[in-house]
């Protein structure tokens, strides 16, 4: 702990006091993740390389004093509505500047009616029912977020990592890490209806302060890689280009389809069981270029962790990974096609300026890019990519450095 997690806490429990009239349980935080490398791959089975960012959503969760509900959701008799509902108000404001508020009964969820942002604890919630039998309710949540929404962060998936861990402490359910990975992967794909893999929540609840999680999506091995930015004076760029996307409702599930048709026409359950010498013959030629970025992109994770991993060997440093995330980036680009043309402007004019490397992140179709830049060329790679944007007309972009913090966890 330290005096930044201290001030965190104690704002975070008077600030839920000062909403619901007492004092929270406890307070747990869940991080926002840039992949460094390994983008489309994880519904692939295949490799990702992810750091969990130092930008957070914190929750404060306190049980309803008077509820009857137990740890198992259950009382002694049938408790009122206002005992079993859980009470959700956050930092986030709608366009009236009023907080956004909700709340919604465990028994009562239904996919597609909730408020979208609600939708995510609630497919949590959803979720630690069927997982686990346990009925949550008579609960109430603060949620404050420094993860921008909409940037390719992880911010929703951050949301749901954090009410799973406070709920998981407050029920006594005892998950272990794979368990709420999988639970959470659950919520998204079920409730909320985006097909999103599993490195989102697996960075932000395996990884280690500064370290990148090299993970194996197909069964969730994992490895702390040494990933140090200060050693080597560099900073990470995120250059949110502010184009909004929705997984749910962009082209990411159609990516997913096509890569999953692809394998069964090649005759395997999915792309991670086959490599670069199959016969692509059977496939179209949109099938042929998804196939090809897999298979490029597992590579360069596994050469990206070999230079991290042989820092201090000839050729071997975070600087040498440049090259790679600008391979990804064009591949991304051009073999899976879900950049757009504000990435791709963000990425050139950060090269353009002295990057090392910048690659799109995410799930693409807007969102943000990264560039690895010098610590002392910061300031000139941003001020770059914002005339570039000026220059083409676009939305002014928020450029800001993030390092490899701690995974989820309690804040004191």
């Amino acid at each position: 702990m330290n005096a930044t997690d201290t001030s965190v806490g104690q704002s975070l429990r008077a600030e839920f006091e000062t909403i619901f009239g007492y004092q929270p349980l406890d307070c747990f935080r869940a991080p926002g993740r840039v992949n460094l490398i390994g983008e489309h791959t994880d519904y692939n089975d295949g490799f990702v390389l992810p750091i969990a960012i130092d930008r957070a959503v914190h929750v404060a969760i306190g049980r309803r004093p008077g509820s009857r509900a137990d740890a198992n959701g259950s009382g002694t008799a049938a408790p009122p509505a206002q005992e079993k509902s859980i009470r959700i108000v956050s930092d986030h404001r709608d366009d009236r500047g009023q907080r956004l508020a909700g709340q919604f009964i465990a028994e009562d969820l239904v996919p597609g009616v909730l408020p979208a942002w609600l939708n995510h604890p609630a497919g949590v919630v959803d979720e630690i029912a069927k997982t686990t039998g346990t009925v949550v309710g008579g609960i109430d949540l603060y949620i404050e977020s420094t993860v921008p929404v909409g940037a390719g962060l992880s911010s929703s998936h951050a949301l749901e990592v954090a009410v799973l861990i406070a709920l998981d402490a407050v029920y006594g359910l005892d998950l272990d890490d794979r368990e709420k990975v999988l639970l959470t992967q659950r919520a998204e794909n079920n409730f909320v209806g985006a097909p999103t893999g599993i490195v989102d929540q697996a960075a932000s609840i395996m990884t280690e302060a500064g370290h990148a999680l090299f993970l194996d999506c197909r069964d969730l091995r994992a490895r702390q890689i040494p990933f140090s930015l200060d050693a080597e004076g560099l900073r990470l760029l995120v250059i949110d280009t502010r184009v909004s996307h929705s997984h749910s409702e962009s082209g990411y599930g159609d990516r997913r389809r096509t890569c999953e048709e692809a394998a069964g026409l090649l005759g395997a359950q999915s792309l991670r069981e086959l490599d670069e010498t199959v016969d692509l013959g059977p496939l179209t030629e949109v099938q042929r270029k998804r196939v090809r970025h897999v298979f490029s992109e597992n590579a360069r994770v596994t050469s990206t962790v070999e230079l991290l991993e042989g820092e201090g060997r000839e050729g071997c440093s975070i600087r040498g990974i440049g090259e790679l995330l600008l391979a990804s980036h064009d591949s991304l680009a051009h073999d899976y096609e879900v950049s757009c043309v504000e990435l791709d402007a963000a990425v050139s004019a950060a090269m353009s300026a002295g990057a090392l490397g910048a690659r799109m992140i995410g799930g693409g179709f807007g969102g943000s890019a990264i560039a690895l830049v010098d610590t002392e060329n910061v300031e000139m790679i941003a001020e770059a990519v914002v005339a570039e944007f000026s220059d083409r007309g676009f939305r002014a972009p928020d450029i800001f450095a993030v390092g490899p913090g701690p995974g989820a966890g309690r804040v004191d």
